[in-house]
């Protein structure tokens, strides 16, 4: 690029990747002392600093709901004559489909197991046991996911679209920095929320590979070695790089529309065959514990090193995805008010999202009873197959394991589609369509990072790079912290 914007969008884009490359090198050829390193930061941080990652989060919260509800709620993340951009239907899909996918599917019956046999608390194994791990899970995969994903995405769609600042993480700083954020503090927001992005969405693609992989060795045979993983990866790196180059409109939309279809189709099916009385009363007793106990479950910390492995740690998580998934639900929520974009963005994902937790874990304990505990040993010992494991106690199984790992796809190209389109926004100056062969770009240098690190380092890499990102989260915290702060200095200054 020729211009100012061009030059300092290049700099993000250089920098970023030369980290990014950098890092990833040390983790193919130094994987144990990489490994060692990543998890001891980690480990540091969550420790000491658990207790801070539970608090922002509750943070976060009280923020959204402060917005939503106050005189401020009415203001257009847009100018005040806009209208949406999409249809109710077309946003809840990309919404749902940006910021969750993969791991609900990889874990829905996992974690319930996991939790049901060694519960933070209690006899594992119990009838309190299975209601305590389905109360848990709800946690999870709740509303604090998507308040956390919610509060960047409003401070990135109030600036961007009402102040017409560029689409850039570092524009929701501009009253605390004003022009600083077209500097080196700006540039480094940035760098770091790319950095962020593109080890999560290569966890992910190691994940949802090798779920798939592993059902491909479940159902026929054919071994999941790390040459059969890469072409997994390079298959599913095809479809969504080719959804995000043909832009949000076309094949985007369209990949959102089929993994809703087929997650409705796939929760009716377990719905009917997989006791369906039996999850109705599991959903109706776990809201209602959910609800009964969302303010401790949000600052809970009587088992200091339970907590730590699994609400710090999918905080941490989520926190590490809030850049991307906040400026893409921030790009498809133009024109939206703000107490719309927070109620929505965050609960009707959670709806849907426990509706399916509910199902499936809960066929999942009926399923395991039955089968005298089947899955439960399934999970013990690869809990990649848990969701085979499974399926094959329901009818149609031939026919629903392929289904299965479509579902897998395109409920990871969703989450990639969104991360490689925002990755290209953040290293071309905030451009709202940035070009083709960006895309393109990023698309391909995801696939070919991870086939890398699988073919090389194998999933001790993967797992590296899943630790680094989340472990990146905690400075990403402490700016979403700001975010909160820079939201009402902003708000306070409307004449509503």
């Amino acid at each position: 690029m020729e211009n100012e914007q061009g030059s300092k969008s290049n700099i993000v884009l250089y920098v970023s990747a030369a980290i990014a490359l950098l890092f990833i090198a040390f983790s193919i050829f130094m994987t144990e002392q990489m490994g060692k390193a990543a998890n001891a930061v980690l480990s540091f941080l969550t420790t000491n600093f658990g207790w801070l990652y539970l608090l922002s989060v509750g943070i976060f919260i009280l923020t959204c709901l402060g917005v939503a509800f106050s005189r401020f709620g009415k203001i257009k993340l847009g100018q005040d004559d806009e209208k949406p951009e999409f249809t109710d239907f077309q946003w809840f899909t990309m919404l749902f489909g940006g910021g969750m996918g993969i791991s609900l599917i990889f874990w829905s019956i996992a974690e319930p197991m996991v939790h049901y046999m060694s519960p933070p608390v209690g006899q594992g194994g119990t009838p309190e046991a299975m209601l305590l791990a389905m109360q848990l899970v709800f946690n999870d995969f709740g509303l604090h996911v998507w308040f956390i994903y919610t509060i960047c995405g409003l401070a990135l769609a109030y600036f961007q679209f009402r102040k017409g600042l560029p689409c850039l993480i570092s524009s929701a700083f501009y009253p605390l920095l004003g022009e600083r954020i077209h500097g080196p503090i700006g540039k480094s927001i940035d760098i770091l929320a790319v950095f962020a992005t593109i080890f999560g969405v290569a966890t992910s693609l190691g994940l949802g590979s090798s779920q798939i992989a592993a059902g491909l060795q479940y159902v026929w045979g054919i071994p999941a070695t790390p040459a059969m993983t890469a072409v997994v990866i390079a298959i599913m790196t095809v479809i969504f790089t080719l959804a995000t180059v043909s832009g949000l409109h076309k094949a985007m939309q369209m990949v959102a529309d089929i993994k809703i279809w087929l997650s409705i189709a796939s929760m009716v099916f377990i719905f009917l065959f997989g006791g369906a009385v039996f999850q109705l009363n599991l959903f109706t007793h776990t809201l209602g514990m959910y609800m009964q106990n969302f303010v401790g479950q949000t600052l809970w910390m009587a088992n200091i090193e339970w907590t730590t492995a699994w609400p710090i740690f999918y905080r941490a998580w989520y926190i590490a995805w809030a850049a991307f998934v906040g400026q893409y639900i921030a790009r498809i929520s133009r024109g939206r008010t703000i107490r719309e974009f927070i109620l929505t963005a965050t609960f009707l994902p959670v709806g849907f999202s426990f509706v399916w937790l509910a199902i499936y874990g809960g066929a999942a304990f009926q399923l395991d009873v039955l089968s005298g505990g089947a899955i439960q040993a399934a999970v013990k010992n690869d809990y990649t197959t848990a969701l085979y494991v499974t399926l094959q106690q329901l009818p149609f199984y031939m026919i629903t394991a392929p289904l299965a790992m479509l579902l897998i796809i395109a409920s990871f190209a969703g989450s990639a589609n969104s991360a490689t389109f925002v990755l290209s926004m953040l290293t071309s100056g905030g451009d709202m369509n940035p070009s083709k062969k960006l895309r393109g770009f990023w698309g391909i240098a995801q696939g070919s990072v991870t086939i890398m690190l699988i073919l090389v380092g194998g999933t001790a890499a993967i797992k590296t790079l899943q630790t680094a990102s989340i472990a990146a989260a905690f400075p990403f915290m402490l700016i979403m912290l700001a975010m909160c702060y820079s939201i009402y200095k902003a708000l306070s200054e409307e004449k509503v």
